[in-house]
């Protein structure tokens, strides 16, 4: 990926649960094209990556969803994971972060369970989305048009649908945030 993102700032929420290759993939690319990658969540200390179903690695937090100041970050990225999707959708902070970002117009990519929070920050009506396949009646009901395709953009939006689709997330991404 050629693009550089030098002197961007881009913030990655997640809670304990998240699926661990949708935040260090997105993470890696975007430090590889130069953006500066915080880890925000909903609690300082460590948060913890899962491959599907079972627990893996422990990552540091830079910052929690309360002390995180939007204006510092030119994008967010939401990654999934069943456990991570349903518990950040009701983080409050977590919530008013994605919308101060949609309302900016600021770049929201989001892949696999993390577009449950797009619904409960109410910021996906009129949008065309993707996600997991099991999501997509909780973001038509939200208002979303929801499609099965690799990745999905409408304006600011990015979405994929699950992991193998990680390398067209990332190279849309880093596109969008470069131009």
């Amino acid at each position: 990926m050629s693009a550089s993102l030098k002197g961007k700032r881009v913030a990655i929420l997640v809670t304990d649960g998240f699926e661990q290759v949708e935040m260090t993939d997105p993470r890696k690319a975007l430090q590889e094209a130069g953006a500066r990658v915080d880890l925000v969540a909903d609690k300082p200390g460590q948060v913890e990556g899962w491959n599907h179903t079972t627990p893996a690695d422990s990552f540091p937090v830079d910052l929690t969803f309360d002390s995180a100041n939007l204006g510092d970050y030119d994008a967010i990225v939401l990654p999934g994971g069943v456990v991570n999707g349903d518990n950040i959708r009701l983080e409050k902070s977590a919530q008013a972060l994605v919308k101060g970002a949609a309302d900016a117009g600021k770049p929201i990519a989001v892949i696999c369970h993390g577009g449950w929070i797009l619904a409960s920050a109410d910021v996906v009506k009129g949008r065309t989305i993707t996600s997991w396949p099991s999501l997509a009646d909780d973001l038509r009901n939200a208002g979303a048009n929801w499609v099965d395709k690799e990745v999905a953009v409408d304006g600011n939006l990015i979405s994929s649908r699950k992991p193998d689709d990680l390398p067209a997330f990332n190279r849309t991404l880093i596109s969008l945030l470069a131009s």
